[in-house]
């Protein structure tokens, strides 16, 4: 991955506001990318004195994706088109909640992309110096992302 200087969050995913839940962009290149998230005990997600419940590492690491999907698009010179998280088969958490204060990182590698838009993802959260959660997550990226989701509804 690259040490450069990384646009704004918001330039790589659509979320905005409260669903908006990565801090930055820190690594990426072709194949991976490393975001942050520094979960505060201010957020919403934080309702108890638990922290963030681990399950929500799934949207972390969906959010990471959206924003590699942005990188890679636009290195081609091409608007990034919109996708859908299929599913994983397993996600595993080592801890029941990520701790207020902590800093996470969240790593997603492409492994697989195929011409019809499915792709899968190795993903990890760490908090630096040990893996928190990990995943390999299915995308996928239909050609008409409208067309799609009039399928999708029928």
């Amino acid at each position: 991955m690259s040490d450069t200087e990384f646009l704004p969050i918001e330039a790589y995913i659509p979320h905005r506001g409260d669903m908006l839940l990565l801090d930055a962009v820190v690594a990426v290149d072709d194949a991976s990318i490393e975001a942050t998230l520094r979960v505060s005990p201010q957020a919403w997600y934080c309702a108890d004195a638990d922290g963030m419940a681990a399950w929500f590492g799934m949207e972390l690491m969906a959010q990471a994706i959206a924003a590699h999907v942005t990188h890679t698009s636009s290195a081609r010179g091409q608007p990034p088109k919109q996708g859908v998280l299929l599913g994983t088969r397993r996600y595993e958490s080592e801890v029941p909640a990520f701790a207020c204060g902590t800093l996470l990182r969240i790593k997603a590698r492409e492994e697989y992309r195929d011409a019809a838009g499915f792709a899968v993802y190795d993903c990890e959260i760490t908090d630096g110096t040990r893996v928190l959660a990990r995943a390999s997550i299915k995308a996928f990226q239909p050609e008409d992302f409208g067309e799609f989701l009039r399928q999708a509804a029928a």
